[in-house]
């Protein structure tokens, strides 16, 4: 298992303390003297690292990194054991985040907030809409109608029903009056998909 990174900024006691015990911690600690040399670190998982910092005021460095990768410290003295759980708590939230946004098609699909977006344009979704998108975008074979009503709504397949259609209908009309995108969601004879 690779361990997540936690960067120590300009924080020698808390580096010291974390080294000495480092083979018994889930994550692994790279220490740097000033904030800026952060900049420069090339680690293709700089998103999913942490920050620590002994600081009150928010900091903002590095595109790569959001304000939810900092963890700021400015209660010390600061038990050891309470510490390693606070660094994990924060861990395990950046790989929560991390793990609930896909990309499909060059947008962005964060099923946990719901939110779709583009080039900072963000629209809110419904749960059917991101199913939708989640499961016509699973593979590039065409769904029809009966397959999404099964699949999506656990419909049977003997109920006459226009709901697919509405909510497909729906859904492309609030992606292209956001984004004036017109071919998110194709359909076909055989029936709908995204390419």
């Amino acid at each position: 298992m690779i361990k997540q990174n936690v960067f120590i900024i300009n924080f020698n006691p808390i580096y010291e303390i974390l080294e000495e015990i480092k083979d018994n911690l889930p994550f692994k600690i790279i220490e740097y003297k000033k904030l800026e040399d952060l900049n420069a670190a090339n680690y293709l998982d700089i998103k999913k690292s942490l920050v620590i910092v002994k600081s009150e005021k928010k900091l903002l460095l590095n595109d790569d990194l959001k304000d939810n990768n900092f963890f700021y410290i400015k209660d010390i003295p600061i038990a050891l054991n309470k510490l390693i759980e606070l660094i994990n708590i924060q861990l395990i939230k950046l790989q929560f985040n991390d793990q609930s946004k896909i990309m499909v098609k060059e947008y962005e699909l964060d099923f946990n907030s719901k939110f779709f977006s583009k080039n900072n344009i963000f629209l809110k979704l419904t749960e059917k809409e991101v199913q939708i998108i989640l499961y016509l975008s699973q593979n590039k074979k065409k769904h029809q109608v009966l397959d999404l009503q099964k699949n999506i709504w656990s419909y049977s397949s003997s109920m006459e029903t226009h709901t697919v259609e509405t909510h497909i209908y729906r859904l492309r009309k609030k992606i292209s009056n956001k984004f004036s995108d017109e071919n998110f969601i194709l359909s076909h004879k055989n029936g709908y998909f995204i390419d």
